[in-house]
């Protein structure tokens, strides 16, 4: 069986589970989303050249940016038909709310799914927000992805903190090995795009002075770190991998819930949510 980056998130998750009974919840849930995303973008690879033209000609539009003159893949059947499996996963598994939430989509009509998700899908702005946005990002991750790997996207000499494919904010950092040190990359939420970014930068604001950009990290998670700015009052995990190779940083990130917590008391918010919204 091929060793996918779902079925490694997933295995991490399952680990992490066992470790963090606090977080066994969360992450038992995420190993639902995890499989269906990964049958949906195996799906998607196995019809390639089997897609129509429309569908082709749509998934070369970039997700995060207008353009008027391309077919949006979310208004495709191809699509749309996914959409209630992904929300009978979510109703069956998922919290209370998300569970509640997933039922009454599902008995939408189709024109509601449609609007939802091509909001989703071009509003690169602002980030989710209400658990319907939640829901439709999660859903759209696999075809962001496959956006995305058919794209060009030109990484080097790429500075900026917005993702170079869909321009939507970074949810996490990590710290790769290089040379003695680590070297800081950002990646994005939704399509999964990494690129390098400057240590010392705050990515939501670009501040430089180190003495506004805080790290704290703490005992229960020594290769997770929290990198603050005090002149925007943002924070971004980071996942050191110079310490911790084992770690999937997607669900490294997800299970370090009391981190999130102790800096939203300080007064910090998240540059961006993860896939659960948190």
């Amino acid at each position: 069986m091929a060793n996918t980056p779902w079925q490694q998130r997933i295995r991490r998750a399952e680990h992490l589970a066992g470790k963090h009974p606090f977080a066994a919840q969360i992450l038992g849930f995420y190993i639902h989303i995890a499989r269906f995303q990964e049958g949906l973008h195996q799906s998607l690879e196995r019809r390639g050249a089997g897609f129509s033209p429309a569908i082709e000609r749509a998934f070369r539009s970039v997700p995060g940016q207008h353009d008027a003159g391309a077919t949006n893949p979310l208004t495709l059947p191809e699509v749309l038909t996914n959409f209630p499996l992904f929300l009978a996963v979510i109703e069956q598994h998922g919290p209370s709310l998300l569970a509640q939430v997933a039922g009454n989509l599902k008995s939408a009509p189709d024109g509601d799914w449609s609007n939802l998700l091509n909001s989703c899908w071009s509003g690169a702005d602002e980030p989710p927000s209400s658990p319907q946005e939640f829901l439709a990002f999660a859903f759209l991750q696999p075809y962001g992805e496959l956006a995305r790997s058919r794209a060009q996207v030109q990484l080097e000499g790429y500075t900026h903190p917005l993702c170079p494919f869909c321009s939507r904010k970074p949810l996490l950092a990590v710290l790769r090995p290089q040379g003695d040190g680590g070297r800081r990359s950002l990646v994005c939420g939704f399509c999964l795009t990494e690129w390098e970014f400057r240590r010392i930068v705050c990515p939501g604001c670009g501040q430089e002075d180190h003495a506004k950009l805080p790290v704290y990290t703490a005992e229960s998670f020594p290769y997770i770190r929290v990198e603050c700015c005090d002149a925007c009052h943002t924070y971004i995990k980071s996942i050191d991998l110079t310490k911790n190779g084992l770690a999937e940083p997607l669900v490294d990130e997800l299970v370090s819930v009391p981190l999130s917590l102790w800096a939203e008391e300080r007064g910090y918010s998240k540059l961006h949510p993860n896939l659960l919204g948190m």
